[in-house]
């Protein structure tokens, strides 16, 4: 009877053993598919602003700082009988340069104005063909 009843045990003991270890497996099996399936929506989540931040490089701040970049070369290559306009729409011819200034020379009488580097918006391509034209 003891033997019966051992035997039972030992069946029961056994298929429970295979059921924890089942059970074990497919909860590993839960928490990678439970991994996988938490990444996959953090990328959900955070691929729109990398998209948003990567279109707002190529389309603003790569421009931007061509556009600064070109500003400072243009700067630094100023030199004396340059045709200048500045921010404030004066055209004028440079006379003399110094490190954060810049003396015009502006109007029909050839008036002396001072301005600061960084107002120089433009060099104007101006190309003299005849002696009697006049700059101003």
């Amino acid at each position: 009877m003891f033997e019966k009843l051992f035997g039972i045990a030992a069946a029961v003991a056994e298929d429970a053993a295979a059921a924890g270890t089942a059970a074990a497996g497919a909860a590993a099996e839960g928490e990678a598919a439970q991994q996988v399936s938490s990444i996959a929506a953090l990328a959900t989540t955070f691929l729109p602003l990398i998209l948003i931040f990567v279109v707002f490089w190529f389309m603003l701040i790569r421009p931007q700082r061509k556009k600064d970049k070109q500003v400072k070369e243009m700067l630094n290559n100023l030199k004396a009988g340059d045709r200048i306009c500045t921010i404030g729409g004066i055209y004028g011819t440079i006379t003399g340069l110094k490190d954060d200034t810049i003396t015009l020379s502006v109007g029909k009488d050839n008036m002396s104005m001072v301005v600061a580097r960084w107002a120089i918006r433009s060099v104007e391509e101006l190309t003299i063909e005849n002696d009697a034209q006049e700059l101003n």
